[in-house]
């Protein structure tokens, strides 16, 4: 694991390099770079790392495109949790793989499994971490 500040110089351009490479194939950024992106964080850095290093990365990047209140840190940081939760059941592999093992990462409304509508769409959750008010987020998919 590389320890990696998120804000530093060499965090900035580990971001960029992971996005670029979640982006290779479709030229986009929608939920499934998302978490492609997540994936390769957490097996770059480890998952305490990763949700710095993504958080951090995915504030600068909205900030940058006149959107800073598309950041969201407590969805931010939960699907950090889940991906890292799966990565860690699956061994090496390559995305692909890891997706087809774990096709629930790719629906964009998993965590309505383990948050209220409404405690997502608080300013808390927005700006901090929330923790689930339905389900642990290490309960079975």
């Amino acid at each position: 694991m590389t320890t990696t500040a998120q804000d530093s110089p060499e965090g900035v351009a580990l971001f960029r390099e992971l996005m670029a490479e979640a982006m290779a194939a479709t030229g986009g950024f929608g939920h499934r770079e998302h978490v492609h992106l997540t994936w390769l964080a957490v097996r770059r850095v480890g998952m305490p790392e990763a949700v710095a290093l993504v958080g951090e990365g995915i504030r600068r990047t909205a900030t940058a495109a006149g959107a800073p209140q598309k950041f969201h840190v407590t969805m931010t940081r939960a699907w950090v949790e889940l991906v890292a939760r799966r990565a860690g059941e699956s061994g090496p592999q390559d995305f692909a793989a890891f997706a087809g093992a774990h096709a629930e990462l790719l629906d964009k409304n998993l965590l309505a499994r383990f948050y209220r509508p409404a405690t997502l769409a608080s300013p808390e959750a927005r700006a901090a971490w929330v923790e689930p008010d339905l389900a642990p987020l290490d309960a079975a998919l």
